[in-house]
């Protein structure tokens, strides 16, 4: 295949150029439609009972309260003639709207939960009608019209649909402002790094073929089924990081050649061959490990791994094909635009990654232990971590939504808005509904009850007011229970565990619902997969690296170094963004980790470290099946390959860190942790952990049972092309 695709090159260069460009155009014109696709939410699972109580009451109730009006009278008084007025006129105007239901108000029901205590604020709350969609149209319209300043009133948004609005338009900001700043610091390291204008502009080509590719990738899934606006975020970052990475091997490799004095056809082959199939190979552990985000019900991880794996095919198609077809109509013009002080290509050696491998294979254990120490007293902060799910806390200070968040918490005594939803899947008898009710009012947390039958508190009841009615049917209730506690607290998510595990009225199930309700779930959702997903990118992993090494010894040290480099990243993100250090620095509140965004980034960092471990060890296999000893075939391996995956590595993580300029916090964590593992990978692992294990295994890391040898022989693949025959490793 690869002797084809040089041959295609060589032949029908400028061809497959022209096709290449208009094949650009046209994704471009299908992408741009993208964001009109894409949803904002995507972090429930959709068979949790918090998700079925949501549909229920949706289906039965008109919806929960997801829009929360906050509004203050200009005079400071809500209870004015004129606040009421003009309260009153908001609340009608708002329940003539075809896109919003079930709207509650002060000025409708006085209630005391729905007025500050100050007596300065009221609230009035609503559904947003519609699927996620139309919900965020719905939301924006709404907002834009009923907030600012109306009749003598101060009119804020918040509530889910708000913080559902304001995210991904920030998070669209934010992708702008990093993308200004990762895409001319990347193209002046890559003119740096090659001294040459030609040949750095190569590597930003494919970057932004496999952007635009998965672009118009995702606007056709998006057009199919549900998926994340936040993949927009890894399409960027990743496109633009494998991009570079997968060009760079075959630019350099490529001048290599050239610089040896090879002619440009046979130069072109030979790069094609080598540097070919380990793009292939590296590609494909991406793509497994971003695979396993497939496993989630959430809508928000498997988007990732739309954009991951298409961004991932996309840029190693574009990098087999694109550029050699570049580099045979360049031929040496690749070196057009040298720098001054560039005045010859570099050798392809790196001789201080020579050097730092044999200084680390010496001494293996001097040289690896301080490493290992640094990266477990990093990965140490994981030993508290606690997980949750994104809420308005993730935005700045600034953004309207969580002013309004803010407010209700600190101001407002039990809003039905943050309360705990009850839906029954069947009839309930009034005796059997208060008996229920008092058991709930009785729990530790729970402030009042709200049923058709009556409002309890500490077991006692209180009549049914007139919007009682709305909370019964023939075929279901609806039971609200609100109470004072934090929302996403310990003590809110044992109030939901303590009312799960009461007995519900005789024939009916009860779904509980609310913001705790689907954190509980999401939690126990991606904890019930996640050894599934880990076995998948483990197993798949380790078959690829046994077909590319012939040993079972090289992928289970693969699997176990990554692990290290993967928590000790993880454990610094754990140290800034749960335990707040940096926030000042960095913009942001403290909170519990995102589970959802952890799981990412934990999948993104193994697929680019198992991307360089590539690299590196098709260039130690080459030598060692050449006949070097392991030591040399290390050292010389590593001095060949260091400076690109050093290179590579910078630039990715320049792209990852680019998102740390984020004004949403779990973006920031997602980028300053991807471009940490990155770098702890290509520099702690590649250049020390690597040797000192090679060194310490010493020819058992060649090591292979014989039936398995059988089948490398067979089926096994090197950066050289299939093994042919089976060689006795050489001894250290």
């Amino acid at each position: 295949m690869y002797d084809r695709i040089s041959e295609l090159a060589l032949r029908r260069g400028r061809l497959v150029l022209i096709l290449t460009a208009v094949a650009v155009v046209a994704m471009a014109a299908i992408g741009v439609g993208a964001f009109g696709k894409l949803l904002g939410g995507g972090f429930e699972d959709p068979s949790a009972p918090s998700t079925r109580a949501q549909q229920l009451i949706d289906e039965k109730f008109g919806g929960e309260s997801n829009l929360v009006l906050l509004v203050k009278a200009d005079g400071g008084d809500i209870g004015s003639g004129a606040a009421e007025r003009a309260g009153s006129a908001l609340t009608s105007d708002l329940k003539g709207e075809p896109t919003v239901a079930n709207v509650i108000s002060y000025w409708d029901t006085g209630a005391s939960s729905l007025t500050s205590r100050d007596g300065n604020e009221a609230l009035v709350l609503a559904h947003i009608k519609g699927d996620e969609t139309e919900q965020a149209d719905n939301a924006s319209a709404i907002i834009d019209e009923y907030t600012g300043d109306r009749d003598g009133l101060t009119v804020q948004a918040g509530g889910a649909a708000a913080v559902g609005n304001e995210i991904p338009s920030q998070v669209a900001k934010d992708l702008a402002v990093a993308e200004a700043i990762a895409v001319p610091l990347i193209l002046i390291l890559l003119v740096i790094a090659f001294g040459s204008v030609v040949a750095a502009l190569i590597p930003l080509v494919i970057g932004l073929i496999a952007i635009v590719g998965t672009f118009a990738e995702l606007y056709v899934l998006g057009s199919l089924t549900d998926v994340s606006v936040f993949s927009i975020n890894l399409t960027t970052a990743l496109g633009l990081g494998l991009g570079i990475d997968y060009a760079l091997l075959m630019i350099s490799r490529f001048r290599e050649h050239l610089a040896e004095g090879a002619e440009v056809p046979d130069a072109l082959r030979q790069t094609v061959r080598t540097a070919g199939r380990t793009i292939t190979f590296a590609a494909a552990t991406v793509a497994i490990a971003l695979s396993a985000l497939l496993v989630f019900p959430q809508y928000f991880l498997r988007s990732f791994a739309y954009a991951g794996i298409g961004v991932v095919v996309i840029a190693a198609v574009s990098a087999l094909l694109v550029v050699p077809a570049l580099l045979a109509v360049l031929g040496h013009r690749v070196n057009n635009g040298r720098l001054p002080w560039a005045k010859t290509v570099r050798s392809a050696e790196a001789p201080l990654w020579g050097r730092l491998a044999r200084t680390v294979m010496r001494r293996p254990a001097l040289t690896a232990l301080p490493v290992l120490a640094i990266l477990l007293l990093a990965a140490s902060p994981l030993l508290g971590v606690v997980f949750g799910t994104p809420d308005e806390r993730v935005l700045p200070e600034s953004a309207q939504s969580r002013q309004v968040a803010t407010a209700v918490q600190n101001d407002f005594t039990g809003s039905d808005e943050s309360a705990v939803q009850i839906v029954t899947t069947g009839p309930v008898a009034p005796a059997e509904l208060s008996a229920y009710a008092t058991d709930l009012s009785r729990l530790d947390g729970a402030a009042r009850v709200e049923t058709s039958a009556g409002t309890f508190s500490d077991g006692r009841s209180t009549p049914p007011g007139p919007a009682a009615a709305a909370l019964g049917r023939p075929d279901a209730q609806r039971i609200t229970v609100v109470s004072d506690l934090a929302a996403h607290s310990d003590e809110g998510q044992t109030l939901v565990k303590d009312i799960r595990a009461l007995d519900p009225p005789a024939g009916t199930e009860a779904l509980v619902g609310g913001n705790d309700a689907r954190l509980i779930d999401a939690k126990d959702s991606i904890a019930d997969r996640l050894p599934f997903a880990i076995g998948l990118v483990a197993g798949t992993t380790f078959v690829i690296l046994f077909l590319f090494t012939g040993s079972v010894v090289q992928p289970l040290r693969a699997l176990v170094l990554n692990g290290i480099s993967l928590t000790a990243a993880i454990g610094v993100m754990v140290w800034i963004f749960q335990d707040g250090h940096l926030s000042s620095l960095l913009g942001f509140t403290p909170q519990p980790m995102d589970t959802s965004m952890t799981v990412l980034m934990f999948c993104i960092a193994f697929g680019l470290s198992m991307d360089y471990e590539v690299f590196v060890t098709s260039r130690i296999k080459e030598l060692h099946d050449a006949g070097a000893d392991t030591e040399t075939a290390v050292t010389s391996g590593l001095s060949h390959t260091g400076r690109i995956v050093t290179m590579a590595a910078g630039l990715l993580a320049v792209s990852f860190f680019a998102f740390g300029t984020a004004n949403v916090s779990f973006i920031q964590m997602f980028g300053l942790g991807s471009g940490l593992a990155i770098l702890i990978d290509a520099v702690a692992v590649r250049g020390v952990l690597v040797p000192a294990a090679m060194r310490l295994l010493g020819p058992a890391a060649w090591y292979a049972p014989k039936p398995l040898r059988a089948v490398h022989e067979r089926l096994g693949i090197s950066e050289g092309g299939p093994v042919e025959e089976t060689r006795t490793p050489a001894k250290v």
